[in-house]
């Protein structure tokens, strides 16, 4: 743990070890296998050969922990291959329950011996007696299998509680600070200067002389590998990110997007540079063991270097003020960037010295006064950052002016800069370098993980609101090249905000962990443990299993829609099946596919079926009263396939719904009126109700035309005339023939009913509307007169002079005399009939 004071070992003394344990426990499966082979070897004796590797296994590895109790990494080792063994032994307990089971049955099957000394047949005696001696013994062997994974997890607590101990007595070992002791310390340097000198000269000279194409080759393959990886990101990043630091006033998106991507893309490069330059010396065994920690705390503090040079600059951004995600004027930001990097060369020289007195195997107090330094210096830098003045006053934010002089921090902040360099100078000088030296490394590159962590979430969040991807210059790519619109653009900002959240975290909290003492085997163990044994209770639960499922379960919905289209579009639609039918397919194979897919994925998620079955009996009531309607709708859905009253496309009536049917689905179906309105109706009321389908076997049919004509015609000739006037229309049937009907007469009209069949019903509407305009045409060729009811006489009385005027207005008419605007051209036309009241105006 570098910022705890220790440096890391040797890779080469570590990577023995580290395969150790694997060799260790390869026995058990080494011993068995011998025994599997045999005939006559039962499941009992297999696992216990298998157990007893295991106990001796187990044994030895806590000989090893015993000695290595002073060794944090071999300790972390050494409980990884403890949590194996265990893991072993509960395979081993896990494999003979099957047979046990088995056992068990059949000795339910052969029933107890006979009572009162009765006799039986010696196979089945002698059958029960081998079966209850294999039970004993299986359950015997699994006894010694839970007493042994007893051992194994008290000596994984027991590595564990030695861990934690180490970790806290390092951290908080007290070292007198005295004169002596810095003098001690500074007159050891000089020795280990000369040490180191003629170190890496050995080395060097030895490298040259017989490993000089191996190192070139580990140095061309580095660096070609972090060139590689460079060129890919900045391809992908840099024009986005050259494109945003155009921008003269750029959005809070693109200054996030901007730092973060900036940090990440060149440290990931010097990463990748360091750990395959790492990786190339070891392989090409170029370097030695005792220089391999000095190369590998170079190497990798110059990556962490790295981070921090452009963490600082891309939140600070020194002469780049609209950039700037912190409210600091432009004098602020250069003396908190040069202050940084100050901390972090300081850190990083502590980290490498260490290093190479570790190799070197220097004295204790060459490393304690050389953290004693570097504390002492980080808390005076810390108290000099307090004491500045880097705040953006709030006249000069809002007039856009950064070059200005600052304000003080506000005092919270204050207050942290000022207790963490105090604190660290306390605990220096107090004889606590250790804790010292661990704060100031969790100060400065936790920090700035911490920062970079902060930064990443904030533009995820930024990405994944609502039209926050069309702000950055990645959305308007997208935009002008794929032709994206707006909500293709707002799921597209969600999955890259849900993506960069993942990157944050799967990148940052394990190096976090690691910061604080973790090791890399404490990190696998842990993964391993959370994707495939969560334990809640009595329930386990496996991310993998569940990954899996979920995968199985979305092949085997892909592969259900593919067939459908599939069988669709080459069988059913080349077999010219009608369009129901080939609806009603699709749907069931889209049911069937999708239960088996999701019964494929419950089995790979490991989930127990028949715990499922226990749940849907316990939830058997609560189905029966509030989910009635919904089981009733999915199981009458599911007769409307079967028995296809109806099918897609039909025209159906039920209750005052009527229209076509577009779609049946698990719950409704889906009915579109003739006025185009879509009407969801459960399946359970076309099940339990009428239902009227005008094109259930086929789309014959029948249509009625009422027609009037007025009552003074010859019902005779009317229909005669419309036989000849429908004959001619299109689109209906001539067999049968077009029947016309006398329906009914009274004095003023006669009604008819022209019956008409028609090839298909779907033309009923325009079919009525040809016979209505022929047989009108028809009745005006032929004088049929057409006129409703006359208007009935109203009957008036008048007095007798009225009716003498009367008299006297018609004498003077017709004599051709003044009337007084009275028309009597009515009664002369009708053989001088005396005119009605409905003749005067």
């Amino acid at each position: 743990m570098p910022a705890a004071g220790n440096a890391p070992a040797s890779p080469a003394a570590d990577a023995a070890p580290a395969n150790a344990p694997a060799q260790q426990a390869a026995p058990p499966d080494a011993a068995a296998k011998p025994q599997a082979q045999g005939s006559d070897a039962t499941p009992a004796s297999r696992a216990s050969v298998a157990l007893e590797a295991s106990r001796a296994a187990l044994a030895k590895l806590a000989e090893q922990a015993e000695r290595a109790r002073d060794d944090d990494n071999r300790l972390a080792e050494l409980k990884a291959s403890v949590d194996d063994v265990a893991g072993q032994i509960g395979d081993i307990s896990a494999g003979l329950k099957p047979r046990l089971d088995q056992i068990k049955a059949r000795l339910a099957e052969l029933g107890d011996p006979p009572a009162g000394g009765a006799s039986e047949p010696p196979v089945v005696s002698d059958e029960r007696k081998r079966l209850i001696a294999e039970r004993s013994e299986i359950n015997a062997v699994s006894s010694a299998a839970d007493d042994l994974a007893s051992r194994a997890s008290q000596l994984s607590g027991q590595i564990t509680e030695t861990r934690r101990t180490l970790f806290s007595s390092t951290l908080l070992r007290y070292t007198e600070i005295n004169l002596d002791m810095l003098r001690d310390g500074i007159s050891a340097i000089a020795g280990e200067g000369v040490s180191f000198y003629n170190a890496i000269s050995a080395w060097l000279i030895f490298v040259f002389t017989y490993k000089r194409i191996a190192l070139l080759s580990a140095i061309v393959l580095s660096m070609i590998s972090a060139l590689v990886l460079l060129t890919l990101t900045r391809r992908l990043f840099s024009p986005l990110i050259g494109r945003g630091r155009r921008e003269v006033e750029p959005s809070y998106i693109t200054k996030l997007s901007i730092a973060f991507w900036s940090t990440m893309v060149p440290t990931v490069a010097s990463l990748t540079f360091a750990s395959s330059s790492y990786f190339f010396l070891q392989i090409f065994k170029v370097l030695r063991p005792d220089i391999a920690p000095v190369v590998s705390a170079t190497l990798f503090g110059g990556a962490a270097l790295v981070f921090l040079w452009m963490i600082s600059h891309a939140v600070l951004a020194p002469g780049h003020g609209a950039f700037r995600l912190v409210r600091v004027s432009d004098r602020g930001a250069n003396r908190l960037v040069t202050l940084i990097v100050i901390m972090a060369v300081v850190n990083l020289l502590d980290y490498l010295l260490g290093a190479i007195s570790v190799a070197l195997r220097s004295p204790i107090v060459l490393t304690v006064t050389k953290s004693f330094v570097a504390s002492i210096i980080i808390g005076l830098i810390l108290l000099w950052m307090a004491m500045i003045r880097p705040m953006l006053p709030p006249d000069a934010e809002r007039h856009g002016a950064t070059d200005v002089e600052g304000r003080p921090w506000p005092k919270f902040i204050r207050f942290l800069l000022v207790a963490a360099g105090a604190g660290l100078i306390l605990c220096a000088v107090g004889g606590y370098v250790g804790l010292a030296r661990f704060i100031a490394g969790q100060i400065i590159i936790t920090g700035a993980i911490l920062v970079t962590m902060y930064i990443g979430i904030l533009t995820g969040k930024a990405i994944a609101k609502q039209d926050g991807l069309a702000k950055t210059v990645f959305g308007r790519y997208l935009q002008r090249r794929f032709k994206f619109e707006q909500v293709a653009l707002d799921q597209t900002g969600l999955v890259v905000g849900l993506s960069i959240y993942g990157l944050v975290f799967f990148i940052f909290i394990p190096l976090i962990l690691l910061l604080w003492g973790f090791k890399i085997a404490d990190l696998e163990a842990g993964l391993y443990q959370i994707l495939t044994n969560i334990q809640i209770g009595s329930i386990s639960i496996s991310l993998v299993g569940i990954f899996g499922g979920v995968l199985l379960f979305i092949v085997g919905f892909l592969f259900t829609r593919w067939f459908q289209r599939w069988l669709d579009s080459s069988v059913l639609a080349r077999s010219r099946v009608d369009m129901g039918v080939r609806n009603s397919v699709k749907t069931g194979i889209g049911y069937l596919g999708m239960g088996l897919a999701g019964l494929i994925g419950i089995s790979a998620a490991g989930l127990n079926l028949s715990s499922l079955a226990l749940v849907a009996g316990a939830l058997s009531l609560g189905v029966g009263f509030g989910l009635q309607n919904i089981v009733s709708n999915f199981v009458s859905g599911l007769i409307l396939l079967v028995e296809r009253p109806f099918k897609v496309g039909d025209w159906v009536i039920s209750g005052t719904t009527e229209g076509f049917v577009k779609r049946i689905s698990v719950r409704a179906t889906e009915i579109e009126t003739f006025q185009r309105q879509t009407i969801m109706v459960p399946n359970s009321l076309f099940i339990n109700a009428s239902v009227g389908n005008w094109t259930h076997r086929n789309k014959l049919g029948r249509v009625d035309v009422p027609i009037s004509v007025h009552g003074s015609n010859d019902p005779r000739h009317v229909i005669a005339v419309m036989r000849e006037a429908v004959a001619e229309v299109p689109n209906i049937l001539r067999n049968p023939e077009p029947l016309i009907y006398f329906k009914d007469f009274s004095p003023d009209k006669l009604d008819f009913e022209v019956r008409v069949y028609l090839p298909d019903i779907l033309n009923g509407l325009s079919v009525r509307t040809e016979v209505r305009i022929a047989v009108l045409e028809a009745f005006r060729k032929a004088d049929v007169a057409i006129g409703g009811p006359a208007a009935p006489e109203v009957p008036v009385k008048i007095s007798p002079e009225t009716a003498l005027l009367i008299a006297s207005l018609v004498e003077r008419g017709r004599a051709g005399e003044d009337t007084g605007g009275v028309d009597l051209s009515a009664a002369k036309a009708e053989n001088d009939a005396p005119p009605t009241v409905r003749d005067w105006p």
